[in-house]
């Protein structure tokens, strides 16, 4: 059995056995690369879901304001050659397959190719910080649906890295990019200004079932405290579910509401829950929430994300050395502790709820 597959009870564990990889995974979300991607996109997230057409095509303009593109996949591919070279310079011989749930390269046709070329044993990146279904769990199903799609069985294991919500090689280039963000305002009005941390909003009952509140609520801590934020809190963003299902607030425009009622009128707002610029950052909050900032006569500004910050590289990197030694030292920040290697067989249960469109 795959450790990637594992479902004993005890498995919320650090793997203690150093493995030999033929590759690397590398797994995200997807999104459309032009206009005429952007429904059959919005279609294979939503699949099986009874999502309306009218709804697809809201999110659809989304997608169309920016020439049907997602900055994703390019954001993806620059960080996978960031990775490379990285990977070259400490002398691992470790190829990277780029593969998506929803979009072109689709992960069943990246597996596919990874047996093609031998592939036997590959550690796997999630382009996700904390633990969700849709973060997590769900991309550990897509590989292991893709395995079973292709007759693959046993022939390929695959050992996803731990999430990295509390690793310095996140946290502290996160703090960076708040502390500029701060910095951004006169040196006057600093002290003032106040953080709002935000991630993807998730159905509560999804929530119910994972970490996910708690690591973000750890994460913001820990970046609040490095970047010297005098003032912080977390709020949510881009939820695409019905209305009749409770999902995780505040949403960023009603925090902004809060603030600016009591007197905060100086914000940055850091996307803690993204590791790079793509279209939720783009679209909910440099277009929507900058515009509802302006409208309430507050000075936003928007914190960047980790990209392909060289410490931010440099952490992935290290994560798979983890994975490859037999006495490896397991970074982090904060009263966690480091997470597990190994997931538990009811971690990041899926609840009553899943997420609807998402504009990634």
């Amino acid at each position: 059995m795959s450790i990637y597959g594992a479902s004993s009870p005890t498995a919320d564990r650090f793997d203690p056995t150093p493995h030999h990889y033929d590759a690397m995974l590398f797994l995200s979300f997807g999104g459309p690369e032009g206009m005429e991607d952007v429904i059959p996109f919005l279609e294979n997230v939503t699949r099986g879901r009874n999502i309306p057409r009218e709804r697809l095509e809201e999110v659809a303009e989304h997608y169309y304001h920016y020439g049907g593109v997602s900055p994703i996949n390019a954001q993806n591919r620059a960080l996978i050659a960031a990775l490379e070279e990285e990977f070259r310079a400490s002398d691992i011989d470790l190829p990277i397959y780029f593969g998506n749930r929803n979009w072109d390269p689709y992960v069943k046709d990246t597996i596919a190719q990874m047996r093609a070329d031998g592939v036997q044993r590959a550690i796997v990146f999630v382009t996700s910080a904390m633990s969700s279904y849709s973060g997590c769990r769900q991309y550990r199903e897509n590989v292991i649906n893709a395995l079973a799609d292709l007759g693959l069985g046993e022939e390929i294991a695959f050992d996803k890295l731990r999430m990295f919500y509390n690793h310095p090689g996140f946290v502290e280039p996160m703090a960076e990019q708040v502390r500029m963000a701060i910095e951004a305002f006169p040196e006057e009005r600093r002290a003032g200004v106040h953080v709002v941390f935000t991630a993807h909003s998730i159905p509560n009952s999804m929530a119910a079932g994972c970490a996910y509140e708690e690591q973000l609520a750890e994460s913001c801590r820990l970046v609040a405290e490095r970047a010297g934020a005098a003032s912080y809190e977390l709020a949510y963003q881009s939820r695409s579910g019905a209305p009749h299902i409770p999902w995780l607030e505040p949403d960023i425009a009603d925090a902004l509401d809060h603030l600016h009622a009591d007197g905060r009128n100086d914000v940055v707002v850091s996307p803690i829950g993204f590791i790079s610029d793509h279209l939720e950052v783009l679209y909910d909050l440099d277009d929507e929430a900058q515009e509802h900032a302006e409208g309430l006569g507050m000075t936003m500004v928007r914190a960047g994300t980790v990209g392909t910050h060289p410490t931010f590289v440099a952490m992935i990197r290290e994560l798979v050395q983890e994975r490859m030694s037999e006495n490896p030292e397991r970074r982090y920040l904060g009263n966690r502790g480091p997470n597990h290697d190994i997931c538990p067989m009811n971690c990041c249960l899926s609840g009553a709820g899943r997420p609807a469109p998402a504009a990634s």
